[in-house]
């Protein structure tokens, strides 16, 4: 039994290491995914972006904008002069977080009166903006253990208010469930698509579809039908689930939410027919849909912040779908984005589905011929 076992164990490692595909798929993805999680995959913040809005010509502001500027978690992008200017800078992903010193707070210290301070932070990612909110924290926590030694108080004198936008509460629930809107319907669309022509060359039914009156075009487009119409309606019904039962607010526009999806769709469903064109076998089909969504999930700033990338693998995520469609879903039930503010993802969304069904309809004739 075992002699025959050992046999069996050999042929199989025989017939991986004697085909090319199979090598390149056990060598590949291993150092493709060390090499994404090692760089992108991380919970740490460093150099936040954050702007200042100080109306204290005091030097106790000046002394904790110091704090800031001295500190590695933090980098200041902008010096505000008007309150006007917080919200775009917010909305537009400028400043993570913008400091507000109001006018009295070095008059307030030096009477031993407590001193509001300010900190606005774009709450749409819950869980950077807990942790720049605790950095925030602890910078505020050693200036006030500071002031308190140094003028002889009893007790901290700053106050710290918070206020996160588009999410209040920081439930990471609502940053989560819209990106799952964009997962499942990769995954899914990816998974019909990837093994379909993979599929018919396995079962041998592939030559008997190339005898019949079809042309190249109408093969292609008949698999590419079936996992539009299956990703449109898992991408539907997630947005149901996200609204009714996880009770995620969702005030911006359907067609906006709809043009990126289909867009997101036909990008997706041309990645999955370049897999299922390139497969011999549903295994290296299914291997390679796996071999993109790992990737493409990480690098798409569904867990981890972009900008805190290396610039190289920043660079890399351009040619990622699910980027865009993540900033169209979460714009569109957070921000409330309709059409006309989603220009910027939907373009490039275009190029990249445009570019993955030309390339797909190009390698579905060669393997064809």
């Amino acid at each position: 039994m075992s002699s025959r076992i050992w046999a069996l164990v050999i042929k199989e490692f025989l017939a991986i290491l004697r085909d090319k595909k199979s090598r390149l798929i056990l060598i590949g993805p291993p150092l493709i995914q060390l090499l994404v999680f090692g760089y992108a995959a991380t919970f740490d913040l460093s150099h936040i972006p954050y702007a200042v809005y100080n109306q204290d010509a005091g030097f106790a502001s000046r002394e904790l904008l110091g704090d800031f500027q001295g500190s590695r978690a933090f980098r200041q992008v902008a010096i505000i002069q008007r309150e006007g200017q917080i919200a775009p800078l917010i909305d537009q992903g400028k400043a993570l977080l913008v400091l507000q010193i109001g006018p009295n707070f070095t008059e307030d210290l030096l009477r031993h009166q407590p001193a509001p301070l300010q900190i606005l932070i774009d709450g749409r990612n819950s869980n950077t903006a807990t942790l720049a909110m605790n950095y925030a924290n602890s910078v505020v926590f050693a200036f006030d253990q500071r002031w308190a030694r140094e003028h002889h108080w009893g007790h901290p004198p700053a106050q710290l208010l918070s206020r996160s936008w588009f999410n209040p509460n920081l439930l990471s629930r609502w940053f989560i469930v819209p990106g799952i809107v964009a997962l499942l319907t990769l995954v899914v669309t990816l998974l019909v698509t990837g093994l379909s022509v993979a599929r018919e060359r396995e079962q041998g039914t592939f030559d008997q579809l190339l005898v019949t009156p079809l042309t190249p075009g109408e093969i292609l487009l008949g698999k590419a039908l079936p996992g539009i119409v299956v990703g449109a309606l898992e991408g539907a019904f997630i947005t149901l689930v996200a609204v009714f039962w996880f009770q995620v607010p969702f005030i911006g526009s359907i067609p906006a939410l709809a043009l990126g999806l289909l867009l997101f769709l036909l990008a997706a469903v041309g990645i999955g027919l370049m897999i299922s064109s390139l497969s011999l076998t549903q295994q290296q089909g299914l291997l390679g849909v796996f071999l993109f969504l790992v990737p493409a999930i990480i690098l798409s700033g569904f867990a981890t912040p972009i900008a805190n990338m290396p610039s190289l693998v920043q660079d890399l995520t351009y040619i990622n779908p699910m980027r865009y469609f993540l900033v169209i879903v979460r714009g569109v039930f957070l921000e409330g984005d309709g059409i006309s503010m989603l220009w910027d993802q939907y373009w490039p969304l275009a190029l990249i589905a445009l570019a993955s069904m030309a390339a797909a309809s190009w390698l579905f004739r060669h393997r064809m011929q």
